[in-house]
């Protein structure tokens, strides 16, 4: 069922079938109950007109800055649950830097990242998460540098809980409601396919959920023997992407800690 109470009177102007319908589904089944409570931060691409979207305060920042915002936001009112939402270029290039001290403050928010592996409201300039050899009106040849790997990133950078999913309504759900259960920061990125500058090309068929192989989501070397699974390069025959949590851990909160 449709979560009314957090939609909002605007009409939504993303491309028809974007995956953002998804995402934004996701997270308002999550969010029932919790609107009173509940602020949420985004940046500027394809994903901030979520904020147009979905009837909860909070703020629409500068390029990159989602995650100093959102750690902002628990300073002054930690009793909040904050919610952070960026694109891959927004989190990856402009705020590559907060993204990891976010990661080392571990402060109480939950971090979405939408990523489709492109700029796509610039209309379709390379990202650090697209793939060698992108092509697109300034890279006619092709890009000549490999990916990132973000959940690598994370991991290295001490974040507490560390996730993927897919752009599929029932992951997103599911995978808010646990980052929300989580007491520091959270991290999820969602792979989301653009439709016009970045098609699903097998990507999802490629993918299978941490959960179904029992892994242990407490051990550090094994989450980054999963995060390395997938390079974020092409993909082909062998590609496999896990998704669902690769680590969860208890550290001590940042807010809580500077009241100390």
């Amino acid at each position: 069922m449709k979560n009314k109470s957090l939609s909002t009177s605007t009409i939504p102007t993303w491309c028809p079938g974007c995956y953002n319908f998804q995402i934004l589904a996701g997270v308002k089944n999550a969010l029932k109950g919790k609107e009173k409570n509940t602020a949420i931060v985004t940046g500027i691409g394809c994903h901030g007109k979520l904020f147009d979207y979905i009837a909860l305060p909070g703020i629409n920042t500068l390029h990159g800055r989602v995650p100093p915002t959102c750690l902002g936001l628990k300073i002054a009112k930690p009793e909040l649950n904050v919610l952070g939402f960026s694109g891959d270029g927004d989190a990856y290039a402009e705020g590559i830097a907060h993204l990891i001290h976010a990661a080392r403050y571990n402060s109480n928010f939950k971090y979405f990242v939408h990523n489709n592996r492109v700029f796509a409201l610039t209309v379709g300039q390379p990202t650090p998460v697209s793939e060698k050899g992108f092509k697109d009106k300034t890279n006619p040849k092709g890009t000549k540098t490999p990916p990132i790997n973000p959940i690598k990133l994370m991991l290295a950078s001490g974040a507490s809980f560390v996730a993927r999913v897919f752009a599929d309504v029932k992951q997103v759900e599911w995978v808010t409601k646990e980052a929300l259960k989580h007491k520091g920061f959270a991290f999820i990125e969602i792979l989301q396919p653009c439709l016009i500058f970045h098609p699903d090309k097998g990507l999802k068929e490629k993918t299978y959920m941490l959960e179904d192989e029992e892994h242990d989501k407490t051990n550090l070397e094994e989450a980054m023997k999963k995060a390395e699974e997938f390079d974020y390069n092409s993909i082909n025959e062998n590609t496999k992407i896990p998704l669902g949590i690769f680590y969860q851990t208890k550290k001590p909160v940042f807010e809580e800690e500077i009241r100390k």
